[in-house]
């Protein structure tokens, strides 16, 4: 009896590990295809350089770039060759669940218009003076207002850099009043052309590539969410800079 028990034990182990091992190489096999074709790279190139291409490009993959390159590493050990179906390792539990939980991420991260976007958007034309801009930012507490003329958008009126315009003016012992009552937003932001500071991003893109904005270009103040990333529609919401926090904390609880 001892002897049947243990038998049937060992074949509950077996089949266990072997449902791991599946697991393991199913979610590998989510994770190369994700990262190859979000980022059109050939299937000749090995798994650990297509991580380490894309960490700069894919906000995920940076983050998790440590632990990719060890599940490749893994999933040698597991498998002989291009066999999959000959399972040489087993992987623990611990590891099955993470790459699960990474791949999970990669595969099918959270749009951003979903969970993060603030949807109550104002806009003003490009005409309105800085004056009743300034006046906007402070009643809506929002500091980031879209700029729009003749139906697209030519910039982001931000509160900080109308400040910085402001103190320029003051250094030349310009007339503060008369500057903001006179001088139509789009002025401030025609001064900014050379600078990118805000993205346009379509409806369906996700937390990982609003991250992967801020994070690559340092001076990006915001991000407009349009229905098909055209400037020519009108916002469906916003994302700011001090949204990254909430971001990385969402992508971490996800």
């Amino acid at each position: 009896m001892f002897v049947k028990n243990s038998h049937i034990l060992y074949n509950i182990i077996m089949k266990n590990n072997e449902s791991n091992a599946r697991r393991f190489i199913n979610a590998y096999n989510q994770i190369d295809y994700a990262i190859r074709t979000q980022h059109n790279l050939k299937r000749s190139m090995s798994f650990a350089d297509i991580v380490r291409r894309t960490v700069p490009l894919n906000y995920l993959v940076r983050k998790y770039e440590d632990d990719l390159i060890d599940f490749g590493r893994l999933r040698n050990a597991i498998i002989h060759g291009s066999n999959e179906e000959f399972v040489i390792a087993e992987p623990h539990d611990e590891v099955v669940v993470k790459i699960e939980k990474i791949a999970e991420k990669i595969t099918t991260p959270p749009k951003a218009l979903d969970v993060i976007c603030h949807k109550d958007v104002l806009c003003v034309q490009n005409d309105v003076s800085i004056k009743d801009v300034i006046a906007l930012i402070s009643s809506s507490e929002f500091s980031n207002i879209p700029v729009y003329k003749a139906g697209e958008l030519v910039g982001i009126a931000n509160g900080q850099r109308i400040l910085d315009v402001l103190g320029k003016v003051i250094e030349k012992n310009g007339s503060v009043d008369e500057f903001i009552e006179e001088t139509p937003i789009e002025n401030i932001i025609s001064m900014e052309t050379t600078v990118k500071y805000y993205e346009v991003l379509d409806a369906n893109a996700s937390i990982e590539q609003a991250l992967n904005i801020f994070y690559s270009n340092r001076k990006i103040i915001a991000i407009l969410i349009t229905k098909s990333g055209e400037l020519k529609e009108m916002p469906l919401g916003i994302i700011t800079s001090g949204d990254v926090v909430i971001m990385n904390n969402i992508l971490d609880d996800f």
